[in-house]
This record gives C-alpha cells, sequence and structure tokens, in this order.
C-alpha cells in the first residue's frame, strides 16, 4: 500500500491522482488521502480514497483564506501564511491514520507529517510538491520570482526562507497532534523537506524540465519528472450544447479563475471579459468556478457559460487560455499548446504569470488590480499572433513527451524495492 496525502483545492489534488493512477497501473494499491468532498472523484479512477474532514471549498471561502488569496507582493505572501495555521490543526490526526498500514508514504509539502509517520512506521518517505521546491542559486523562490533579482546567493537565501514559512504553517499542529497521542514531539522535529535528499527519501517534482530546466545544484535524489497529467474523467462527457459552441465558429477563448474570484464582483468580472472579447472580436468560454461567475441574463451568442470541464478535454480546442496562473492550469495549459494569459491575484500565480511570458507562450502577466477590458484585449490580440502560438506549439509537444507521473512512479517503486539493514540510514 502507497499512501498519498494530498492537499488544497481540485486543481492541487489532481496531480497527486494522476500519480497514484500511474502507481496502480505498475501494480501497486494506492490510497488517496484528501478532503472529504473529493471522495468520488478519487474513487473514480479506482483509487483507495481515506477522508480528510472538510469542505476544501467551505475553507476556500473563509476569511482566513479570502486573505491569504489577497497577498500580492513577497512580504504579504510570507504574512499571509500565519493566517493558514488555524486551519491545519485539524486534519493532523486524519492525515496520520491514513498513512497506517502503508509501505511508503508521498506527502504534499502542506502535509509534513507525512515524513514524521514514515520515520515512525520505518518505511519511506517522499516529499512530492507541485512546484519546484528545492533551494538553488538559478533562480529565486515562486513567491519572490516576480520581485527584483538580486544575484544567485539572495535566490538560494529566498528558497530556504519559503522553507522555513512552509514548515511553521504546519509545524504548530504536527507537534501539538503527536505530544497528545505521544506525550513528546516528533524525534529528531525539524523541517523535514531538506532531509528528502537520499535514496530512500527522495523529493519528485511535478514541473516540466522545459519550464524550468533542472538546476545542477540539486542533489541526483532530487527529481523533477515532468507534469503529472490525469486524463479525461472517466465518466465524464461533453454537453450537446458545448460541443455545439465550439464547433459552429472558429476556436474560442477560454478564460476562467478557479476559486479566486469573489462571489460578490463575479459579475463585474463576467462583464469585463465580455467586453474584452468583443474588443478582440473572439468568441469565449467563460468558466464559473466556485464563484458562480456568471449568472447574468443576456448572454451574447458568442459567449458560453461553462460549469466545468475537464482542461485536458478543453484546453487543446482553445485558441488561447486566460486565467489566475494557478500552476495546474498552468500546466494544463501549457501541455495543450495553445497561447496563455495570467491574470495572478496572488501567492505563486504572479511567478506562472511571468515565467510563461519569458517562455515565450504568453503575454506579460496582469495583475487582478490593473485588469481592465482594454487591456485584456490587448493581450488576447498579442498570444494570438504566429509567433506566440507557434512557441506555444512546440512547448506544448515537448511537455507531451515527459511522462511525468510514470517517471514518478518508477522513483517510488524504486525506494520500496531499496529496503535493506541500512535503509533508514542513508536519510540522516
Amino acid at each position: 500500500m502507497i499512501t498519498i496525502l494530498a492537499a488544497g483545492t481540485r486543481g492541487d489534488t489532481q496531480p497527486y491522482l494522476a500519480l497514484g493512477v500511474a502507481l496502480k497501473k505498475a501494480g501497486h494499491t494506492v490510497r488517496i488521502a484528501t478532503f472529504e468532498n473529493y471522495e468520488p472523484f478519487v474513487k473514480s479512477y479506482g483509487l483507495e480514497f481515506f477522508p480528510i474532514k472538510g469542505d476544501v471549498s467551505r475553507v476556500a471561502s473563509s476569511d482566513n483564506m479570502r486573505g491569504t488569496m489577497k497577498a500580492d507582493n513577497p512580504l504579504k505572501i510570507l504574512l499571509s501564511f500565519n493566517k493558514l495555521k488555524s486551519l491545519v490543526f485539524n486534519l493532523q490526526k486524519d492525515f496520520f491514520n491514513a498513512c497506517m498500514g502503508s509501505d511508503a508514504i508521498v506527502y504534499h509539502p502542506g502535509a509534513p507529517i507525512g515524513f514524521f509517520a514514515a520515520q515512525d512506521l520505518k518505511i519511506p518517505s517522499i516529499l512530492a510538491t507541485p512546484f519546484p521546491m528545492t533551494p538553488t542559486r538559478d533562480y529565486p523562490a515562486l513567491i519572490f520570482y516576480n520581485a527584483v533579482r538580486l544575484g544567485r546567493t539572495f535566490n538560494f537565501l529566498t528558497h530556504k526562507i519559503f522553507e522555513k514559512v512552509m514548515w511553521s504553517t504546519s509545524s504548530p499542529a504536527i507537534k501539538q497532534f503527536w505530544k497528545k497521542e505521544r506525550g513528546h514531539a516528533p524525534e529528531d522535529f525539524a523541517c523535514p523537506f531538506s532531509k528528502q535528499n537520499a535514496k530512500n527519501l527522495p523529493t519528485i517534482i511535478s514541473c516540466s524540465n522545459y519550464v524550468f530546466p533542472r538546476p545542477n545544484d540539486w542533489s541526483q535524489y532530487v527529481n523533477s519528472t515532468g507534469y503529472w497529467f490525469l486524463d479525461d474523467e472517466v465518466d465524464w462527457r461533453p454537453s450537446s450544447d458545448l460541443l455545439n459552441f465550439i464547433q459552429r465558429g472558429t476556436p474560442p477563448v477560454y478564460v476562467g479563475f478557479g476559486s479566486v474570484v469573489d462571489s460578490t464582483s463575479a459579475d463585474q468580472t463576467a462583464k469585463l471579459v465580455m467586453n474584452a472579447l468583443r474588443r478582440a472580436g473572439q468568441r469565449g468560454i467563460l468558466a464559473t468556478g466556485w464563484s458562480g461567475m456568471s449568472k447574468m441574463d443576456n448572454i451574447p451568442e458568442e459567449i458560453f457559460i461553462l460549469d466545468s470541464a475537464p482542461h485536458s478535454w478543453l484546453f487543446p480546442q482553445m485558441a488561447a487560455v486566460v486565467h489566475h496562473g494557478g500552476a495546474g492550469t498552468t500546466a494544463a495549459g501549457l501541455r495543450a499548446g495553445v497561447p496563455s494569459i495570467i491574470i495572478p491575484h496572488s501567492n505563486d500565480q504572479f511567478a506562472w504569470g511571468r515565467r510563461v511570458h519569458e517562455l515565450g507562450v504568453g503575454s506579460k502577466p496582469i495583475p487582478r488590480k490593473k485588469l481592465t477590458a482594454e487591456k485584456l484585449s490587448d493581450a488576447i490580440k498579442f498570444v494570438l499572433t504566429n509567433e506566440v502560438k507557434a512557441a506555444a506549439n512546440d512547448l506544448g509537444g515537448k511537455i507531451q513527451s515527459e511522462n511525468g507521473a510514470e517517471t514518478a512512479a518508477k522513483i517510488i517503486i524504486d525506494c520500496l524495492e531499496q529496503k535493506g539493514p541500512a535503509f533508514f540510514n542513508q536519510g540522516k
């Protein structure tokens, strides 16, 4: 049994399901521990489900999370992590119990209790990150990526800062839980991320080497495998209305901001987007997300309002994709081989926006606070030039060749096969 501890929204969880599917195809039993409202999603892929109590959509709409999602510079982002501490206390018991009976534990950096559970059970732990997190001098940590550049030493320092801040979000809750259960803190209780740097303690990263090339100053046990993509949902079928809309004209532009749009401004955002599409002379598909964008009447016939659809199915049929710049949505847009326009709202979204532009496959990012119909219209026109479309198509082909989930699965399986007398001394 391989247990995967996933944390976050559906988009955050999806790559871990892809990893689970790859492990299942290789003959292993896989348990996914994630929020209880994702049970049907997990089970639809034939994976065992362990519920983490809570509804992530409700958490996302909480005052603490709303404050976090407004953080738009490194200082605000770092301070916003303090607001998340109260949200993780109640998760530790469920994450720990999910690890029982496992042969290996794969954990998201938002669930570092997986490392200590693995040490306690004397089984391998694998840090699985949705973005490059291991310190390097080649580029700064993602939350600093869009800030001023101060050289290679500063780059390395930003990663160490991010490690400590990420760890501080969960460490009080883990320590409190462990003391309640065992009467003391875990052995060698310290940030585990830097310890995931040995054959029995590897790090795997769901990111393309064509997006962020693997730095030379990483250990051989830190692996950037390529993105972990989940193919179309087993039971999902597009509606006839959606199919008819796509087929009756030129490829539309997708616009969706996931869960980050404030429901109080959803209609205003929808009107801005429709105005921008009209100015650019493009048809559009507007994804509503949790915000309900948009329940408006009198929608123009050039606009289709979409509740949801798998990005793997939808994005390749689009002329371009406009979104908030979440790691998963960014990866799906790049894989589809179509240009991207990123409207960052907070956190690492600014980094993905800058990186997409640096790669020549999208426009300059437009921060949400500065978004206007004119700016969005100009960005749409820019990404639909032949140069940008060709670059996006080329990068998409390279990303599709990586088979990231299968590569990551092989690393995990190798961990299981390498057990021996000295196994648990390698990372110490």
